[in-house]
């Protein structure tokens, strides 16, 4: 007997990936090549596990490259940001952000010869017409009637306490029904909502201090580097304890990331930048009240930066690509204040959204899911500025939930230019393809040098140790029953239907596929 927790299982529909198509990195028209799956929900940790095997979503479509078939390979990138320090560049970006804000200038010179100063976006725009099409094909299957009344049935059936065959396993029915029944996440998820401005603390910023005090403060730590030896003796006459400075003046301690976003502001500043976290759900009233003016913000995001024709980025493309998400929510205790699940972050600009960073927050990282933002504002840099907040934003994560320290920013892609900008977020790793070890990217970028595809573990020994070494264990959901594919396929004549169950299970790993239930038809 399967036993789960009051968490409901994930359950997706695997997709072989048999067919080359358009790419969207190179515009190859046949070049590329990915595995794919439907989920229709699924849980923080099983995504967790299975972006750290290579994988990817996409609105509720998640996949995973055939690495040594596809024309441009796509690692998965993690920072650490626990270990970051911004770059020249990078503080060039932050300190243009605060001239804006504080006098409302506007920097000269062209800001596309700026490094990094791409979006934190992954390009799958040329896979949606695949996307699309599993979307259909997924809706029409779990909107099917014959489907529909089985799990309507099933939902009426009381749970059966007695211990039964394996094949007649069932449990979660509701749960199934509404994720298999409407495509849509259940409605019953409590989604823990970010205080409105003026009703709480903005969790994305540190207490403010006042503009008065942080001019004291700089020209004490002025008088300590001009004066160090009677540091001591001349803040005390001015009434100040000794206890709020350092021992020793240090000069040339560079700013940390911190300091540099949340410098503080005159009381006239010219513009004010805030920045909301807020949960993607119709039924939460801030993601609900924001959602005409966020979607405005895609479309003119879209036609501007990608040239998409108005048709191709209407409210159901945007919806199913940016707001559908197969995540549940879910607040444990020692989790973040935010929870777990999928966000937006909405950078407000004087009363005006400006941009919008989709993220997930999960178990071990915030991973970056698309960045779209007003072109008027180009000149900010809003792709790297964004990045850039998404870390500090996982630092502050990091220090209530202390095993959530990386920040993922999708796929690095060598081969393609516009992609290298993420390589510049320091120090990250690359996912080994072969093993699912982290690897410094600098031990990488040699052999990416020489081969598009590469295995960066070097211990030719080393296997992937997550693997799957009992598919007979993985979990299938069939004719409203959850059973184990062992006792599944000794119901099945399909010749071709074990060799893709053992590649999903090979592709998931042993956990995931233990875990998650592979609905079949």
């Amino acid at each position: 007997m399967a036993s789960w927790n009051a968490l409901s299982p994930s359950v997706v529909e695997y997709f072989e990936g048999e067919d080359f198509y358009r790419c969207g990195y190179c515009k190859n028209e046949s070049g590329s090549r990915s595995n794919g799956m439907w989920a229709h929900s699924m849980t923080v940790q099983d995504y967790q596990d299975l972006i750290d095997r290579g994988w990817r979503r996409s609105g509720k479509y998640v996949y995973k490259p055939v690495m040594n078939q596809t024309c441009c390979p796509q690692y998965t990138i993690r920072c650490r940001p626990l270990q970051f320090q911004p770059s020249k560049s990078h503080k060039k970006v932050l300190k243009k952000m605060l001239k804006f804000l504080a006098k409302g200038e506007i920097s000269k010179g062209n800001c596309g010869d700026e490094p990094m100063d791409s979006t934190v976006e992954d390009a799958v725009a040329g896979d949606f017409a695949l996307i699309n099409k599993l979307d259909i094909k997924c809706d029409l299957k779990t909107l099917s009637d014959d489907l529909k009344e089985s799990l309507e049935n099933e939902e009426m059936k009381k749970e059966r306490n007695s211990k039964k065959e394996e094949s007649n396993e069932l449990i979660h029915s509701q749960a199934i029904e509404e994720k298999l029944g409407s495509g849509e996440p259940s409605h019953s998820i409590k989604v823990h909502t970010v205080p409105k401005p003026g009703k709480g603390a903005d969790l994305s910023k540190p207490p403010c201090r006042k503009a008065k005090e942080i001019r004291k403060e700089r020209k004490r730590l002025k008088l300590m580097q001009q004066n160090p030896a009677g540091e001591h003796e001349g803040f005390q006459a001015q009434g100040q304890p000794p206890s709020l400075f350092p021992p020793k003046a240090k000069s040339n301690q560079p700013k940390s990331l911190e300091d540099l976003i949340f410098e503080s502001l005159p009381e006239n500043a010219s513009h004010k930048l805030e920045v909301r976290l807020v949960p993607v759900s119709f039924e939460d009233p801030e993601f609900k009240s924001s959602f005409s003016q966020s979607f405005s913000l895609y479309v003119k995001y879209q036609m501007a930066i990608h040239q998409d024709p108005p048709d191709e980025c209407g409210k159901t493309e945007f919806t199913r690509f940016l707001c559908n998400s197969p995540l549940e929510a879910e607040n444990p205790p020692n989790g973040p204040e935010s929870g777990y699940g999928s966000f937006h972050q909405q950078y407000w600009l004087d009363g005006k959204i400006i941009a919008v960073g989709v993220i997930d927050i999960l178990p071990y990282c915030v991973s970056s899911v698309y960045l779209y933002y007003d072109p008027d504002y180009s000149f900010l840099s809003l792709g790297v500025y964004s990045a850039l907040r998404e870390i500090a934003f996982t630092r502050q994560l990091h220090e209530k939930t202390s095993q959530l320290c990386y920040y993922y920013m999708g796929f690095y892609i060598h081969s393609c230019p516009k992609m290298k900008y993420k390589g510049q977020y320091r120090p990250s790793d690359l996912l080994c393809p072969e093993t699912y070890v982290w690897v410094p990217i600098e031990q990488c970028l040699p052999s990416l040098e020489n081969s598009k595809y590469c295995r960066f573990n070097q211990d030719p020994e080393a296997v992937d140790e997550g693997r799957s070494k009992e598919p007979d264990r993985l979990q299938v959901f069939h004719k409203k029953a959850i059973m184990p594919y062992g006792v599944y396929k000794k119901s099945q004549k399909d010749p071709g239907e074990e060799a893709t169950v053992l590649q999903y299970a090979r592709l998931v790993g042993q956990a995931c596929s233990e875990r998650m239930l592979l609905f079949r038809s």
